[in-house]
């Protein structure tokens, strides 16, 4: 039995969507979160593979390059396998460096340590919106892209 249902309680979703909404008021970029069990391949769903490109695939199937700017970012969890992934789009990677998503991960981890999935997930929502903001800031046109909702494979 996977874990993933008892991950987050409903308020705790309702909690973390809403700081979605808000990252996205002050940029152009998107932000999506995706919970499953484990990093499980699509093509192989026998075979474990790395997190990474679980994560790349995960990318692919909710869309998120389509995006105007490239600019969406997918925060992965595989709940059972206690990994995160951070991934953006090739829009944001062109401009930033390699370790943009790092404090973002690491606000994220040291929540998860101490049992706060939510706050966890929350504070990294923000702060990756905070440094979506610096490189694609919110313009009067822009349009919510991307579906706000948490992802759960």
């Amino acid at each position: 039995m996977s874990k993933v249902e008892d991950f987050l309680t409903s308020e705790e979703e309702a909690a973390i969507i809403e700081a979605i909404r808000i990252a996205e008021k002050n940029t152009s970029g998107e932000i999506r979160v995706h919970l499953e069990p484990s990093s499980i391949s699509a093509e192989e769903p026998n075979e474990h593979i790395d997190a990474f490109d679980r994560a790349a695939e995960v990318f692919d199937m909710l869309n998120m390059h389509n995006t105007a700017e490239r600019n969406g970012v997918l925060i992965y969890v595989a709940v059972d396998d206690r990994t995160l992934v951070i991934m953006g789009d090739k829009g944001i990677n062109d401009i930033v460096g390699q370790n943009f998503w790092e404090s973002t991960k690491d606000i994220i981890i040291n929540h998860f340590k101490n049992g706060d999935m939510k706050q966890g997930l929350v504070e990294g929502i923000l702060k990756a919106g905070e440094q979506l903001k610096k490189h694609f800031p919110y313009k009067k046109d822009d349009k919510n892209e991307l579906p706000d909702d948490i992802s759960v494979g």
